[in-house]
């Protein structure tokens, strides 16, 4: 890689939302990283409605930073094509899935967002809603939106026997930061329109994590900023943010 491993910065952290926190449920959402060829960033949010959306969610991110750390960059739409093919078969054969085949995937649906980086170029990935930032020189900005189903409240799932339908790609090359999101943060991050994004949510975020040498302090500051009273009043969803510096 370009950047030498203590060059790259990760700072994440998730938090229960309170409409889990009200019936005493745990976080939904899950995440996860890996430094090999490449660097490779997961965030995935298990449906709310699946019983076993963590556990969906879990095995999607491990599954994609395992077999995508070390992936061949030049072909690696086709490499996260079979990576999440490979998640896939793994739930299907999963003690949970009565089935054990796809029509047993339902119960571990998630979305999930996604980054492979190497060198100074990258690739968002992307199903569902959530989001995903990287942050450049001049105040410039790309993004991956967040993409729901007829309604506002439906979205998509890598379990779905379409997924692949609904997979998105976006490039991005030159980034200084880099941000993944669950979608109990995309109102916060975006303008309403989500042609921009909110400026006043996004660049402190970024300028304090930036500046903070103390991972600790840098994890506990992000959780604490992410279920302020205010922020779970906003949006009751859980809330997860991937940040990294490269």
């Amino acid at each position: 890689m370009k950047n030498k491993p203590t060059d790259i910065k990760i700072v994440a952290a998730s938090v229960t939302g309170q409409l889990h926190l009200s019936k005493n449920l745990p976080c939904q959402d899950f995440y996860d990283y890996a430094q090999g060829r490449n660097l490779v960033a997961i965030v995935s949010d298990g449906a709310g409605s699946a019983k076993h959306g963590k556990t969906g969610a879990k095995v999607l991110c491990q599954t994609l930073c395992d077999l995508l750390k070390n992936a061949d960059f030049k072909t690696i739409e086709n490499q996260i094509v079979h990576a999440i093919e490979t998640a896939r078969e793994k739930l299907m054969l999963h003690r949970f899935n009565k089935t054990k085949d796809a029509k047993g995937l339902a119960p571990f649906s998630a979305t999930l967002v996604g980054v492979v980086y190497q060198k100074n170029r990258g690739l968002f990935f992307h199903i569902g809603d959530g989001a995903a930032l990287s942050l450049h020189a001049d105040n410039e900005f790309y993004a991956s939106r967040p993409e729901n189903g007829s309604f506002s409240c439906e979205t998509f799932f890598f379990t779905q026997p379409d997924w692949q339908d609904n997979l998105r790609f976006t490039k991005i090359a030159d980034a200084k930061s880099i941000l993944l999101m669950s979608d109990g943060l995309t109102s916060f991050a975006f303008s309403g329109d989500y042609n921009d994004i909110e400026h006043k949510f996004i660049t402190p975020i970024n300028d304090f994590l930036l500046q903070e040498k103390s991972l600790s302090k840098a994890r506990k500051a992000l959780s604490n900023t992410l279920n302020t009273p205010r922020a779970q009043k906003l949006n009751p969803d859980d809330k997860t943010l991937v940040w990294i510096k490269v």
